[in-house]
Parts: C-alpha cells; structure tokens; sequence
C-alpha cells in the first residue's frame, strides 16, 4: 500500500550571525546550510496494516507524513501510496487517504461539527445515502451523539479530536496518516481515540501510520515500529525485536514481606528501586526464571512481577545511541 525509497528532504537555511553586523553582513553575504529533515529513508507497508512512527521531536516524522501525502515534495527518492505519486496530489489519491494533525483542526471553529461535514461531503462528492450511513456509523464508534449540533468552540478538547476523526473519516480513506491524534488528551479519551482507530482498521481494512509520543497509543495499536532519528531510518521490526537488542533485560518487582539491605538484593540483579517491602530488579532475559526461583527460595517473597522494559525508556535509549554517534554535518555555502 506504501512504497518509499530513498526519501529525503533537504531544505537551504539562512543562517545569520547575532547583532546589527551580523545582519549587515548578512546584506553581503548570505551564508545558508543545508539541513537533511529526511535522509535517504525506505520502507514498505502492506495493505491493512498498522504501524507506529516514532522519533524524537525533529527527527522527520510529520515532513515525512506530509511528503506521504502531497504536502510536501521530495528532495529525492520514489514514493507510491495507494497505487499514486503523492506530489501528483491526483483527485483519486486525495480521495484514498486522509491526514490528521492533533496539533491542526479542519472543523469550522464557530459553526457545529455538522456543517464542517456537509462541506467534506460536497468537497468528496459522497452521495446523500452514502454520506448518512457512514455518518451514522462513525457517529456510534465515536460516541458523537449530541455534540454535531454544537458549536465546535464549544467542544472540549476531546470532543473536537473525535468530530475531527469523524470529519476526516467521511470519505472512507484506505489509508490513515495519524499525527499526535491523542495529544493533551486525558487517559480516558486517549483509550477511547486508541479504541475508534483499532475498530476501523477491523471493519474497513485501512492502513494506519501512526506518530505519537505517547507509547501507550503506539504499543496498544501497532505491532511494527519505525524509528527515525535525525532524518534516517534507525529501526524498522516488531517490539520484542527492539527490546532484544537495546534492553536485553527484563524488570522483577518484588513485594517483601521484610525489608531487605540493598548489599543483600544487588546479589540476584542490578537494584533499581528499593523502598522498604518493595523494590526492583533488572535481570538478563535468559537468568530471569533461575532468578525468581532463587528469590523466592533465599528472601521473604510475598509476590513477584516479571515485566519488559518500559518501552519509553527502550526508545529513549535508541535516541540516546543514535546521537551519540557522529552526524554528517550540515554543509555551509
């Protein structure tokens, strides 16, 4: 459903020295770098299939996004979505995807969600029928009854985010581009949003890529992650795969029945927490099993989890080794 290869975009940048010379000079002679937003970058998705998009904050995920979707075009490299040259920006291919931006809004902001509808249904061509079925079905996965009436102003934060999916849904995309969709969103709203993507993709098959700093909307959705950092490519696997190779360990969370010294604990692993009856381990995955079992033979165990690495700290970790190693740097002219 998604071809990408060897994608980059590359922008020339203005650099200026502070102060009044500095901006005399500039006059003179301006002075510009080249910075890489996106670096040679390549994958492929298959149809129906939901994968998380992770980096840190200016690492290229939404430029990437936006080249995917027409926003923006390439420096350099193919991209196919849906069987169309995004930059083409071809009726068919708008048709076929949509982008949502949680930090963007599309809805009317003094008029009801509703009338925002009837504009995507006249902008889509979707007939009355067709337009009433599926507003009616994405009325009941969101839970939107009572608030297309109201003024989208009017709207909590959570409420707007979901009349946005709806609005952005209406032309029944194949493929979903999803940025940030549950930023500053509340734990109860972020599930409910999580739960509405997972129930599309079941029902309409479409292809999701996902970007979001919350691991909880990425690891509850996707089973595959990319990782960008820097503008390249840095991971592209499964969860477990990712573990494996940045945290080879897994987290023992003890309850104790009498509190124990530390010297006595750093014995079965890497002591993390201690804290009276309760504390945490860090043990290889392949002595995890003999560890337990010897834990709970020498020391007053009242209970024992066994738990992976906190994905946060798996991706901060891959963040921290990929810029530990040396860039290219930019080039001045």
């Amino acid at each position: 459903m998604i071809s990408v290869k060897d994608l980059s975009k590359h922008y020339r940048v203005h650099e200026k020295e502070p102060g009044f010379l500095g901006s005399l000079k500039s006059l003179v002679r301006r002075r510009h770098r080249t910075v890489k937003a996106v670096d040679r970058v390549s994958f492929e998705i298959a149809p129906g299939e939901i994968v998380g998009f992770l980096g840190p904050n200016g690492a290229g995920k939404t430029t990437t996004l936006k080249m995917l979707s027409g926003l923006l075009h390439p420096s350099s490299g193919e991209v196919s979505v849906a069987g169309f040259v995004p930059k083409r920006r071809q009726r068919a291919f708008l048709s076929a995807i949509t982008l949502v931006m949680g930090q963007k809004q599309q809805l009317i902001w003094d008029l009801p969600a509703a009338d925002s509808f009837l504009v995507n249904q006249a902008i889509y061509d979707i007939p009355d029928a067709v337009y009433r079925r599926r507003l009616g079905e994405l009325t009941e996965m969101l839970g939107l009854q009572g608030l297309l009436n109201k003024q989208v102003r009017k709207l909590s934060l959570g409420e707007r985010m979901k009349c946005e999916l709806a609005a952005a849904l209406l032309h029944q995309p194949q493929v979903l581009f999803l940025d940030e969709p549950t930023i500053g969103l509340d734990v109860n709203m972020q599930q409910a949003v999580r739960d509405f993507i997972a129930g599309y993709n079941r029902r309409h098959g479409a292809t999701v890529v996902l970007t979001s700093h919350y691991m909880a909307d990425v690891t509850a959705l996707a089973k595959r992650i990319l990782v960008i950092d820097g503008g390249r490519m840095v991971f592209d696997g499964d969860f477990k795969s990712l573990a494996e190779s940045i945290a080879p360990q897994k987290v023992l969370k003890l309850q104790l029945r009498e509190p124990q010294p530390e010297t006595v604990l750093r014995r079965y692993g890497e002591l993390r927490e201690c804290d009276e009856l309760r504390a945490e381990l860090r043990v290889e995955r392949n002595a995890v099993t003999e560890t337990a079992a010897r834990l709970l033979n020498d020391l007053p165990v009242d209970d024992i989890g066994i738990e992976d690495v906190p994905i946060e700290e798996i991706v901060g970790k891959m963040f921290h080794r990929t810029n530990a190693a040396p860039a290219p740097a930019g080039r001045v002219a």
